[in-house]
Parts: C-alpha cells; structure tokens; sequence
C-alpha cells in the first residue's frame, strides 16, 4: 500500500499534495486512510488468516477446499478464492499438496497396505474400506461417506453432508463403530485410499481408540473395488 509512504514522507517535510500527484491518487483517498488505516475488510481478513491458522494446525493435511468448509462451519462467510488468498499469503497449504516451484511432493502413506488389494476377509469385523462419492440430485450434489464391511459386503456406517465438510468421513466411521459396538472389533483392519480426510489426526486417532488397525492404499484402491457396487 502506498498510503503509508505518504506519511513517512509527510514526517520528512514532503508536501502530501505533492506525494499524492506523483504516486497517481488523491489527497481525499489518503486523508480517508489516514483517519481509519484498518478496513473492515482488513479486519475480516485478519480474523479469517487466524480462523484458518488454527483449523490447519489442528489437522495439517487439510487443504484449501477442506479449510473453506471448516471456516463456514464456524458461521464465517468466505468465497473459495478469498481463503485461497489469505492461505497463500500464510502458506498454509496441505501436507500431501503438490505445488509448483515450491518442490513439494505428495507425502507418503502413514500406515501401510495391509490388504494390498485383496479385498476378501475371513469373517465379520475383519476387514472395513471406506470411501467417498458424490452423488447429483435435484437440489445440487451430495456427498456420501461410507463404510463398509468385506465378508458381508455390508455398509456399517455412512454419513450424507451437502458439503465435503472435514468431519463426514469421521462421522460415517462413528456409525460403523457405533453399529458394532458390542462386537468385538480386535482384529479389525480398515482400509482407505490416501484421501486427507483419511490421514486426518482426528480420524486415525478414532481408529485406535476403536482398536482398528488402519491400512492405506494408493489413490482410489476403496474406490475403484467392487465393495463399492454395495453403496450404490
């Protein structure tokens, strides 16, 4: 901003009628600056960078649309591209985010594949995909996140949001524990592809309060199985 010059220069003993001319803008726009320096549209953004500060750190590998969703949930009115401006003035960007000329590269799996692709189970409560899909209604799209069991091809739990908010695929996962809850859960494997709402803090620490053990594949292994025809 070039109001701030004006005045360093004015301290100095330059003229600000004479600033203003050279720099290209009027003596009414600087004294209207001078008598409030902060915008309410500076402050909005400065509430909004700390909002979006503390949503990241509570789960670093949230990215940008993840973010927005949080900063809505919280009553916050913000455009997609405004957050994408205030987040890249802050660096705020997903862990597993790839951005050009920053040499960032996806961050590897924090569990292992322990079904590498062998989508059958023994019995029930063996083996859980999960995954996400997005389905077209009347009213605009919906979000689904769901869970599903291997031996009985059965979906335990599932959860339905308007928006790809943070916690659906958490929410879908308390069902599916909620559902068997007096079942015994010990050897229980859940499988996701690398989706950050699957590498979430919240949603793996939920795993093990379960005594889940969570398995991870590489981008769409949930998906692309046929465990998907029973969501369907």
């Amino acid at each position: 901003m070039k109001f701030p010059l004006v005045r360093e220069l004015a301290a100095e003993g330059v003229p600000v009628a004479v600033t203003c001319r050279v720099m290209g803008f009027s003596k009414q726009a600087y004294f209207k600056w001078l008598a409030d320096p902060v915008s309410q549209r500076d402050w909005d953004d400065a509430h909004l960078t700390n909002v979006a500060i503390d949503v990241h750190s509570d789960d670093p590998a949230f990215g940008l649309s993840f973010i927005t969703d949080e900063l809505k949930e919280k009553g916050l009115s913000c455009s997609e591209n405004r957050v994408w401006r205030l987040c890249s003035a802050q660096r705020l960007w997903s862990n597993h985010a790839k951005k050009r000329g920053l040499n960032r590269r996806p961050g590897p799996p924090v569990h292992d594949d322990l079904v590498e692709r062998d989508f059958t189970a023994p019995g029930p409560n063996r083996l859980w995909v999960a995954d996400l899909t997005y389905v077209k209604t009347h009213t605009g799209w919906v979000y689904v996140a769901f869970v599903v069991d291997v031996f009985s091809r059965r979906v335990v739990g599932w959860q339905v949001s308007t928006s790809l908010r943070s916690d659906l695929a958490i929410d879908a996962l308390e069902m599916a524990v909620y559902a068997r809850r007096d079942q015994d859960l010990s050897h229980l494997v859940h499988h996701s592809d690398r989706g950050v709402q699957y590498l979430s803090i919240r949603y793996t620490e939920r795993l093990e309060e379960a005594g889940a053990v969570a398995s991870v594949g590489s981008k769409g292994d949930s998906y692309d199985c046929e465990l998907n025809r029973a969501a369907a």
